[in-house]
Formats: C-alpha cells, structure tokens, sequence
C-alpha cells in the first residue's frame, strides 16, 4: 500500500469551524483596491486557482469584478470641503464659541463679589481736624469732596469727561464695540497701547468695585460690571457717581476735593479752562497733577479743550479763549507743621473711638494763630542760627495748666521729615530735670533758703563740674536752682535718694523710665518734650496732676457724638506750699539765672534751662499762669552742636513765642504758697540789705578770686538745719 496521496482519494468530513471555513475562498471582488493596484495574472496563480476548484462540489458562481471606472470613483476628492460641509463646521465652531464665551461668562461672574455686595460702596472715611475755633486744620485719609449733583455743575464740566474719555457715552450700553475696535486698531499701528477702550461705566465699575492691577480676568470683570451699572442706574446717575468718586492726584477724590485742591474754589464755580485740566488729569492722575507737573497738566488741557470743540460741546472760539490761561493755586502738600499734630491725633483715634468706618470731625484744642506762631518761631530761629551752632532741628509744645494742647512743632520742615520730636523723640533733659529733685527735697523738709555746698565732688569716681567750671561754696537751693549749680544737684539728689527723685517725676507725669542712679539729678534719663512740659504743668496750676491732651470732641459729619473728653481728676500731686516754694526758686531762673533772657512784660513767668552732655540738646521749659511751654533745639543723629545752651537759642524761640501768646490776655499770678513758709520770707528779706559774706575755698583757676554768685541776695552761710536752724540763727546771732 502506498503512502501517498492518490487523485480521486476519498475526504475525510470536517465538523465545526472547520467545517464552515472549509468552501470560504477570496475573490478580487472582495479584496481592498489600491490606487493603481491591478489584479495581477501569472501562470503560477491560475494554476493554483484550477487546483483549488477542483474537487467533488461544483464551483461558487462568482460576481464579475468592479470596472475600472466604478474603481475610481469609490475614493473621496482631497482638493476642499464642500459648501455642505464648510456650512456644517461652521455652525459646529459657533455653537462652541457660544459655549466657551457663555462658559468664560459664567466663570468671571462666579468670582464676582455676591451680587448682594454690589451695592455703591461708601465713600472712604475722611479724618477732617479743626482747631478750638473751628477752623479747619488738616484732613487725613483720602480727601473726598462732599457729593455734588450733576444739575448743579456747570454744564461744560461733565461733557468735558465725555469728550476726552467716551465721546459715545449716551449711547452704549456699558460697553461700546466701536471704542473697543477704534482702541485696537490704534494701539496695532502705533505697535503698543496708546489708546484705551473703556468707557466711563467701565472706569466707574473698576473704581469702585475691582482692584487697578492689568489682568484679562479683570477687564472680563470689569466688562460684566458696567453691563449691570447700565441696567440699574441711567446714564446721568452713572456720569454724577463717575464725577464724584473718580480719582485725581494728591489724595483728591471727586470733582468737589480735585477742584478745591487745585483751584481752592468749588467745582460748581470752575472755569472751562480749570474743567479741562480735571478732565486731563483722569489719564494719569499721579503725572499729570497741576502741584507736580504744571505744565504738562496744561498741555493735556489743550487736548481736553481741543476734544470739546470736536464734539461741538463748546465753541472754538471758546477753546481758544481758555487755551493758556492756567489759574490753579498750588499750595505746598504737606509742608506745614501741623501735620506733626494730625499724625498725633491719628495715632490716638483707635483708642478713642475705636475702627472708623464714617467721616469724622475731630475737635481740637490746636490754637491755630498760637500753632503759626510757634512754626514761625522754630522755622526762623533755625534759619538765622542753626550753620553757627550746628543746630538741625527743633520742637516745640505749649499747652495750657489743664494740659490742653495750644501748638506743636514737630520739626522744621514736615515735608521733608515726618518724624515727631515733640512726642515720639526721647532726648535727656539736661539741667531741666532738676526742678524734681528740688521739688523731692523740699518734700523732705527743705526750703528754698536751705544752704549746699557748691564744690567739687566725686561719686564713686565720676566727677562732674559745673558748666562754668567754677564753685560758689555756701548757696541757697534757690541761688543753686537758679545758676544750674551741678554740684549742688547731685549732692540734693543723694541726700534725698535718687529713687524718691525718680518716683517725683512719675507722679507729676514722667511717663519715661528713669534711672535710680546718682547722675538722675542732671537729667541723663531720656524724656519727650510733651511729657516734661506736662510734668511742669502742676507747677503753674497750683500741684494737680494733668494728661497733655489734644482731642476735645469727635463727631460724625452728620452730628453724631462719638467721644468728648471728660475733666481729669483734680488729683493733689504737689502740696499747695511746694508749688508757691518751687515758683519763687524757678522764677528766679528767669530774673538772675540761667534765662535772663527770658522775659514776657508784665507776667510773672518761671522755668528752668537744660543742656545734655557735649552741648547734643538745649532746652528751655518756662511757664505762666496761662501756658506751659516747652523748647528743644538740637540734632537727629545726636551729634554735639556748637555750644547750643537751654539759655540761648531754646529761650529766644520761647520768648518770641510767649511774647505773642500773651498778647491781649489778662496778667495773672503764679500760685505762690499759702502764707508764705513762715517767717523765712522776713529773714530772705533781712538778707537782701546785709553785706556779702564770702564762703568756700578760693577758686584756684581764678587767682584767689570767687566772683559772687549772680542773686539779689549774693550767698549765706549753711544753715545748721534748714529752716529752723537758718532762722534761729539769723534772729538770735547764733555762729556763722
């Protein structure tokens, strides 16, 4: 048998797959054409094909093969889309543009504040300061114009914005696609931004509702918001609120502030001419302000006014007319020293009434004609002087026995320094701090007659001097207070105790921390001037405590009360007798001391003198029935000045000012004590006739010789203990 397959051999079924694939065959009916495919005949395939047809089953009909022109006509033309189509992606990129933008709609409106929020927002609060005659002072915050009605401005003014910023305004809807379009074109030839687009709804709506910062988000924003402001407000009370919130350089908002800012007169009474700068200063504000750049506000003017007769709002002859007529009034921003007092009061608001969230009034006890006066003091005084003993700066507080603050002068120039030396500067006092260690001794039991030593001394190696470099041996503390004797000050304050000084000088108002140490009694502790002149004050107003204060009332703009000072407590800090003790020691200060050069006519006047160490600070705290004032002169940086005494320039500037101050006003006494201190006013009075008696040591860099010291009543011998023991011996011959 062979092994070999024989033709006509019998087939073996198939069943399943198989089965059903068995009679499959491909025809080229049924094959993929190709571009250029042809089916291919060889020798080779129709021997293979005969091959696979032969078999017991007869053969499939087959389907005649695809022509050749139906072949080419099965594939799609490349060459562009149809109308058809083109139509059809054209509604479909529509449809998705109209989605996008609905979708950017809602999502800009999505961080939009809540639409209950929308409401006109107040205008910021504004700080307005008026002095103890209600005059107007200085305002703080931004200075916003009160609202002034379209109908009451001149009709020139609003269409003077029109025409520079939305010619089209009463006729958009918010958004002017004109503009918009105009703007681009512009800005693509000029090859950057030079036009803007926004119309005043859009202006209005970022002014008042959105932050300045150049976003797209923003600008969708503002878009969305001006839409709204157009359908809940009509133009005109759109243009009215654009008017008066706008902003226009120097800290002015509204038409109202701008105009008396630039003009000093109302917006109601500007001038075509003074309407176009307004409108010339919206492009940018800051660059353009008339106080900062003059002339080129003028020349956006010129724009403004050229832009007006365009759009028929005026005449040309009208434009002409106004062109070159600036009439701003300029006044210096920020230069006078009463803003050292408004940042004063500025400070001291939180505590009064807490977070304001309304215009307020501050009612002041701010003198304004004693304010100029002590501003032209410091200012002059430092002008003539200040090259010859290298004097910087200066300050100067008056106020009065109750501690109401009448001026302040918080340096020279407030444009060029805002720091206050008046309240926020500590310096050390100098010899002006003595009067409490004289006052703390007379508490302990001396009187004014008492005698000290005036010699040298060394306190645990330290070894300070007069400032003449000279002693005067015996001397009363009145002699000693009056010439600024150091010696007799440190050897008071350690007899008396340099904690007890320091606990004097709290009790009368010091509210700065002293040094218990023994160089306390020349005033190395540094104080503000405003709290040492408070700490006189006690001195003029018979030994009450005061609080140096400058607010009286505070008051919406509506009338509202929201604070009003009450009248401190009459608190007894300095008996009654040292107060009229402590006048008669210092008012000798000005008669034969240190401040001779002190003088007011006809009033009775007392203070005391200071120089720190190295001549760094000079000082002249003097005070009358009236007003307590105090003067500092010296540097910033603490470097030493050229000899500036407490009883040259500070008292020159006191002087001048006190001089004007008590013009006009009745002459009263200072309080002097009750009967006197007993009967050693008859014994000063013995000593004034009685001849000279020399006391201490000769002077050594004096040849032997001790000038006498400059009082009426010259020098007295120690007293064995204080009043009593002077007395006894004065009236019963005891040993001198």
């Amino acid at each position: 048998m062979a092994w070999g397959k024989k033709k006509g051999a019998r087939k073996e079924p198939l069943f399943g797959l198989p089965a059903a694939l068995a009679d499959l065959r491909l025809t080229p009916a049924d094959r993929i054409p190709g571009g250029d495919d042809k089916p291919k005949k060889s020798a080779k395939s129709s021997a293979n094909r005969k091959s696979e047809d032969s078999g017991d089953e007869p053969p499939r009909e087959r389907k005649p093969p695809a022509s050749r022109s139906g072949a080419k006509r099965r594939p799609r033309s490349r060459g562009g889309f149809s109308l058809g189509r083109l139509v059809y992606w054209g509604a479909v990129l529509s449809l998705w543009a109209v989605i996008a933008i609905i979708g950017v709609v809602i999502y800009v409106g999505a961080h939009l504040p809540p639409i209950q929020s929308l409401e006109i927002p107040k205008r910021p609060p504004t700080i307005q300061i008026v002095g103890i005659d209600g005059s107007m002072l200085a305002q703080r915050g931004e200075m916003a114009g009160a609202n002034v009605a379209l109908k009451d401005l001149p009709p020139y003014l609003p269409k003077a914005f029109i025409a520079i910023e939305d010619r089209r305004f009463y006729s958009h809807f918010g958004i002017d696609p004109v503009g918009i379009m105009r703007a681009l074109v512009t800005n693509v030839l000029h090859r950057g931004v030079s036009q803007g687009g926004s119309t005043l709804t859009q202006q209005l709506a970022k002014n008042l509702f959105l932050t300045q910062e150049r976003t797209m988000q923003r600008k969708l924003q503002e878009a969305e918001l001006a839409i709204w402001l157009e359908r809940k407000h009509s133009k005109d009370e759109i243009l009215e609120l654009y008017l008066n919130r706008v902003y226009f350089g120097s800290g002015a908002y509204g038409v109202e502030a701008a105009a008396q800012k630039y003009f000093g007169k109302s917006a109601r009474g500007v001038t075509i001419a003074e309407a176009a700068m307004l409108a010339g200063l919206v492009k940018s504000p800051s660059r353009l302000a008339p106080n900062r750049n003059p002339e080129g506000a003028e020349a956006r003017a010129q724009v403004v006014l050229a832009a007006m007769a365009d759009a028929k709002f005026i005449t040309e002859a009208q434009a002409q007319a106004s062109i070159g007529h600036p009439s701003y009034n300029v006044k210096p921003v920020g230069a006078g020293t009463i803003n050292y007092v408004a940042d004063w009061i500025g400070e001291v608001l939180d505590d009064l009434v807490g977070q304001i969230d309304e215009s307020i009034k501050v009612e002041t006890t701010i003198d304004p004609k004693l304010q100029s006066v002590a501003e032209a003091a410091i200012i002059d005084e430092l002008a003539a002087k200040s090259v010859k003993f290298n004097v910087s700066q200066g300050a100067l507080v008056a106020m009065t026995p109750d501690g109401a603050v009448r001026a302040m002068v918080g340096g020279r120039n407030y444009s060029e320094s805002q720091y206050n030396r008046a309240v926020t500067a500590k310096r050390q006092p100098g010899s002006s701090f003595k009067p409490f260690v004289y006052l703390t001794a007379l508490e302990q039991g001396l009187t004014p007659d008492t005698v000290r030593q005036d010699a040298p001394i060394e306190v645990k190696g330290w070894k300070p001097e007069n400032y003449t470099h000279e002693y005067f041996g015996a001397v009363t503390l009145t002699q000693a207070l009056a010439m600024s004797l150091n010696t007799v000050a440190i050897r008071l304050g350690l007899e008396v105790g340099p904690k007890n000084v320091v606990r004097t000088a709290h009790r009368l108002g010091i509210s700065s921390k002293l040094e218990p140490n023994a160089s306390i009694a020349l005033g190395t502790s540094e104080v503000s001037v405003v709290e040492l002149v408070g700490a006189y004050a006690p001195f003029a107003n018979g030994g009450l405590a005061v609080t140096p204060h400058v607010v009286t009332r505070i008051r919406t703009l509506s009338g509202r009360l929201l604070y009003m000072r009450q009248a401190d407590e009459r608190n007894q800090v300095i008996d009654p007798r040292y107060v009229g003790m402590m006048n008669t020691m210092m008012r000798e200060t000005l008669i034969s001391g240190t401040a001779k050069k002190a003088e007011i006519p006809g009033w009775p006047a007392a203070g005391k003198t200071g120089t720190s160490q190295d001549y760094r600070d000079a000082w002249f705290i003097g005070y009358t029935a009236s007003l307590v004032t105090g003067v500092w002169l010296g540097n910033d940086d603490n470097s030493p000045t050229k000899k500036a005494t407490g009883g040259g320039l500070p008292v020159e500037v006191w002087t001048r000012f006190m001089k004007a101050a008590h013009e006009g006003v009745p002459v009263a006494s200072l309080p002097s004590s009750p009967g006197g201190w007993g009967l050693s006013n008859l014994a000063q009075a013995a000593s004034q006739v009685s001849p000279p008696t020399p006391a201490g040591p000769p002077l050594a860099n004096a040849g032997g010789y001790r000038p006498p010291p400059p009082t009426r009543a010259n020098v007295r011998p120690e007293a064995a203990a204080g009043l009593d023991g002077w007395l006894m011996d004065r009236l019963f011959g005891g040993n001198r």
